[in-house]
């Protein structure tokens, strides 16, 4: 097998993984209930691999051996979340930092609490001296890509080599490492879609300050705005939004990421660029984007996208793998734990709602409602499923982003804005009650062989 023989390494990788193939095939009889596929169980609950204090989902409970579908209901440290957003709803208040200091602290804090610790927050959202210039604007063409997810991943890995005791995982340092992460993941999220627009999109560059009095969502909203304004209502909605992403149980894949680097000793640094890499993935935060793409796809290839049948049929063709990205995946539907109901999609559809009535309907959230109403029975139908599906907050998250004027790929960095406290709950958690490195076992698939020269073989 000589390279003169390919035109590319891409046509050689291909051939390699045609020979390779087989010896990857894992045939099915070597799963059984002592080996559990993506860590759950034949009745479809989840492999227990810890213990947490933290955040706790529910949306059944098993009676008999059999799943009972339950509406679902997600808490923070004990608080259903329901009544936290509702009640800075009500009051007309910005919430986010309330939840972190949940997350961290483990309890609510009071005025006084809460004063000092969004005053640290303030005092952690400007970038260490020299950080934008050498990590995100410098020679960007080469150290940023398309995808502000990746260069988010660099940038926390980077800060490593600007703090002074970067390596030290007592609880102490590692608190002071997540509220700076906190208070600076906005920031760089913007910083680095403002470069991506300029090198790669070829639009005007601006660069905002960082106003540290404000909430992380009013911040955020005067960071990527070229004239820096943004309304009340905005600023509250993303709010919402930014409470609702922040913590979902230590059994979510990226805060399992997180707790399982977290395990070795490794950095803070390192293991929240692992948990950002989780994210990323179009099975976890990345299904907000990849819900408004498949939105976009029925708006063009759905002749009316307001006629149930047509909107069936080509969901259908989803499920067939004949539309869309060929996955066979309606994004936004199902959940490896709700059943009944997502509470998270249930609050951000009555966030929606007011805003339609105020601004008029949404035709993308008409879509949304309408994939959420034929798709249901069509997804169980053609997974054979009897216990309930429902639709889960990446249905509907990116239609209130767009509602917002946000681009569609901020949308997952944003999601990994929020979801930065709960990892470093877990993070935290992990090392103060851990104590032993995660280390499950693989059943192993192979018989032994035996070596021979590459002469005789």
């Amino acid at each position: 097998m000589e390279m003169e023989n390919y035109s590319s390494l891409g046509q050689y990788s291909q051939k390699l993984c045609e020979q390779m193939r087989h010896e990857y095939a894992i045939e099915s009889k070597y799963y059984s209930e002592s080996v559990k596929r993506g860590l759950r169980n034949s009745d479809g609950t989840g492999v227990i691999a810890g213990v947490s204090r933290i955040g706790s989902v529910h949306g059944y409970h098993m009676e008999d051996g059999l799943k009972i579908a339950q509406p679902g209901h997600l808490y923070y440290r004990g608080f259903d979340i329901e009544q936290i957003v509702s009640a800075h709803r009500r009051r007309g208040s910005f919430g986010y930092e309330e939840v972190a200091y949940l997350l961290l602290c483990g309890s609510l804090p009071n005025m006084e609490q809460m004063e000092t610790f969004t005053a640290a927050l303030a005092q952690a959202k400007a970038l260490p001296a020299g950080f934008f210039e050498s990590e995100i604007f410098k020679s960007p063409q080469s150290q940023m890509g398309t995808d502000i997810m990746n260069t988010l991943q660099r940038c926390v890995l980077a800060l490593y080599n600007y703090d002074g005791d970067p390596d030290s995982v007592e609880a102490e340092n590692v608190l002071l490492q997540s509220m700076a992460l906190i208070a600076r993941l906005p920031t760089i999220v913007a910083h680095s879609y403002a470069m991506k627009r300029h090198h790669y999109d070829n639009e005007s560059l601006y660069i905002h300050n960082v106003k540290g009095r404000l909430s992380a969502a009013e911040n955020f909203l005067r960071l990527i705005r070229r004239d820096k304004a943004y309304t009340d209502r905005q600023a509250k909605l993303l709010d919402a939004l930014l409470m609702l992403h922040a913590e979902h149980s230590g059994g979510n894949n990226s805060a399992f990421t997180c707790r399982c680097v977290s395990s070795t000793g490794s950095d803070t640094y390192s293991a929240i660029a692992a948990a950002i890499g989780s994210l990323k993935g179009p099975l976890h935060g990345g299904a907000n984007a990849a819900v408004m793409n498949m939105i976009s796809d029925i708006r063009e290839n759905v002749k009316n996208p307001c006629d149930d049948d047509e909107v069936g049929a080509y969901l259908d063709k989803i499920l067939q793998k004949k539309a869309n990205d060929s996955t066979g995946v309606i994004y936004g539907l199902g959940h490896a734990v709700y059943t009944i109901s997502d509470p998270r999609a249930r609050l951000i559809k009555d966030f929606i709602e007011s805003l339609c009535e105020e601004s008029g309907t949404s035709e993308e959230y008409e879509i949304a409602k309408r994939v959420e109403r034929l798709g249901i029975p069509r997804l169980m139908q053609h997974k054979n499923k009897t216990v309930p599906v429902c639709a889960n907050l990446d249905l509907y998250s990116g239609i209130v982003y767009s509602m917002l004027d946000i681009p569609r790929e901020l949308y997952t960095p944003i999601f990994a804005s929020a979801r930065i406290a709960g990892w470093c709950a877990h993070r935290l958690e992990e090392l103060m009650t851990g104590g032993k490195i995660m280390r499950p076992a693989y059943r192993i698939a192979i018989a032994r062989r035996q070596y021979t020269a590459i002469e005789e073989r």
